[in-house]
């Protein structure tokens, strides 16, 4: 249970819950004020039914709570030059951003998902493929006032979210710079993705590991650099949505007392 002395954590954060979970459980999470990031993976989007998103959503604007919204992303191939698989790929994504409408989210995360190892070969074809996808999803949120944040996840430097987003040229589309995932896939650090990326940078998804694998370990019991992350960001005045991405409900509350202690949301201003 959040205590009022952690409230003000709870309050500049969301944080992710899939879907079924929030469904399930949405008086646990509405008497703890939690601000959900709300997961759409699996089948979630074609088993769900409409009044599901709607009795869920309604709960969250009644207790005066925002929320924001994480695409389905295994298994999709928005660049993909398999026609098939391109169709599907967009027609699963377009159900999600469908969902603007019912929620109203601050924003909705996707991931760019380029892969050097798979995609290099046909790199333009690949990028001119995509860069299509996101366009035709962007209005869709953009009429929400909702904002479409593209996150790094197996991209091993910043280059191709950069061109990305000097192509969709849209104050719609932003940057979700996921720490985690620099460190666990790219095998490398923040610094290496900003400032390249800061013009753009809208959200962050916070998480800890040690360098090996995504463990998505509570904040500060890991290796990562969330000390100097968060004195860059009040350095250069960035204000990013922040997400917590803990993978069980002992881990979150381990994350809002670490963050707490820490006191990385206090060297930075929320919008």
């Amino acid at each position: 249970m959040v205590t009022d002395s952690l409230a003000h954590i709870t309050g500049r954060c969301q944080v992710h819950l899939p879907f079924g979970v929030l469904s399930e459980r949405l008086d646990w999470v509405l008497a703890n004020r939690l601000q959900p990031e709300i997961g759409l993976e699996g089948d979630t989007l074609y088993t769900t039914p409409p009044a599901e998103f709607l009795r869920a959503a309604a709960g969250l604007r009644l207790a005066g709570l925002g929320c924001t919204l994480h695409a389905p992303f295994m298994d999709l191939a928005p660049g993909s030059q398999d026609q098939h698989l391109l169709r599907a790929s967009r027609h699963k994504l377009r159900l999600a951003f469908e969902l603007c409408e019912v929620f109203k989210p601050r924003s909705i995360v996707c991931h760019l998902g380029f892969e050097v190892n798979k995609h290099d070969y046909k790199r333009e074809e690949w990028f001119t493929t995509s860069v299509a996808t996101w366009q035709e999803l962007l209005p869709l949120a953009s009429q929400h006032q909702t904002i479409l944040m593209l996150e790094n996840t197996y991209e091993s430097g910043p280059e191709m979210h950069q061109a990305m987003f000097q192509r969709l040229n849209s104050p719609r589309a932003r940057f979700c710079l996921d720490l985690g995932h620099v460190s666990a896939f790219a095998k490398g650090c923040w610094q290496e993705w900003l400032p390249t990326l800061d013009p753009w940078l809208g959200q962050l998804h916070l998480h800890d590991n040690r360098g090996q694998r995504d463990d998505h370990l509570p904040i500060g019991e890991g290796d990562l650099d969330f000390s100097g992350l968060f004195a860059y960001l009040h350095e250069k005045a960035l204000n990013p949505l922040v997400t917590l991405e803990p993978h069980s409900e002992k881990d979150l509350w381990q994350t809002i007392k670490n963050l707490d202690r820490l006191g990385y949301l206090d060297t930075i201003n929320p919008e």
